[in-house]
């Protein structure tokens, strides 16, 4: 067993450092002027043959960047700088790696104590355009449920916008930290995903109470869908079932009747 989680850390590893070799290239490229803000980068084969990796590699680290909102991705015309000043959030980036020694249990146990109050805190806080920019996210994960990269993506973004929304930057900084490594674990095993559907319906959730202002309805529904993420994700992975100690703290008969509390709406408009 130990040799088997070895194993799987020594690859998570090597994933990783390819990732900051993507991350590293293009803020080069960035910080040079080479490429600026609202930019087209270069095609992909030129970047993996420069980097000298694999294509597949290098979406790995480009869809990383537009996660983190760096870049973003235009279906048909290619991958861009996204506008304005671009944000390289360096505690993000430098602690990609050492997050990975720490079990997914733990990793969902910090989610859900901290996703759950900033869910609740952007509930009370949010502006009418970061509600928007929820609804947005939102609306781009049931576009994306055949394309599950691009759908995570989308959720990434999702869970950031919350953090922001919440208004206190240092939980923000902590959030980041935290996404970076979402993004480069999940990234791995989301094309095993079963079904995109029931996690897009539980964003929805949390959107549907942040929009309301409900800070108690925003709490339960972050600390649902999370709980329910932490099941699926196990799924994903079925060489790497979740321990006795990692097992789900809610039932799903509890989940089910907590999201009965509220009425389905509509899908908010793209």
């Amino acid at each position: 067993m130990k040799k088997e989680v070895k194993e799987q850390f020594d690859e998570v590893s090597s994933h990783s450092q390819l990732t900051m070799q993507v991350v590293e290239h293009i803020r080069s490229l960035i910080s040079s002027g080479e490429v600026r803000p609202g930019d087209r980068l270069p095609p992909e084969r030129d970047l993996a043959r420069q980097l000298k990796i694999s294509r597949s590699s290098l979406r790995s680290g480009i869809g990383f960047l537009a996660a983190m909102g760096v870049l973003k991705s235009r279906h048909g015309a290619g991958t861009f700088v996204a506008s304005g000043p671009p944000s390289f959030d360096s505690s993000s980036f430098s602690v990609l790696g050492a997050l990975h020694g720490f079990l997914p249990g733990q990793m969902f146990e910090a989610r859900i104590i901290i996703e759950s109050n900033l869910a609740a805190l952007a509930a009370e806080r949010a502006t009418e355009e970061q509600v928007t920019e929820l609804a947005e996210e939102v609306a781009e994960m049931y576009a994306a449920l055949d394309d599950p990269h691009e759908y995570l993506i989308h959720d990434v973004r999702f869970h950031r916008a919350i953090a922001r929304a919440a208004a206190n930057p240092i939980l923000a900084a902590i959030m980041e930290t935290l996404i970076a490594n979402l993004y480069e674990i999940r990234s791995k095993t989301i094309q095993n995903a079963v079904d995109l559907k029931e996690s897009s319906e539980m964003h929805r959730e949390i959107y549907r109470a942040i929009r309301s202002h409900n800070p108690a309805q925003a709490r339960r529904s972050m600390e649902q869908h999370l709980n329910l993420a932490r099941i699926a994700q196990a799924a994903e992975s079925p060489s790497n079932p979740p321990a006795a100690h990692e097992t789900t703290p809610t039932s799903q008969a509890e989940i089910s009747a907590a999201s009965e509390t509220e009425t389905p709406q509509s899908t908010p408009a793209r």
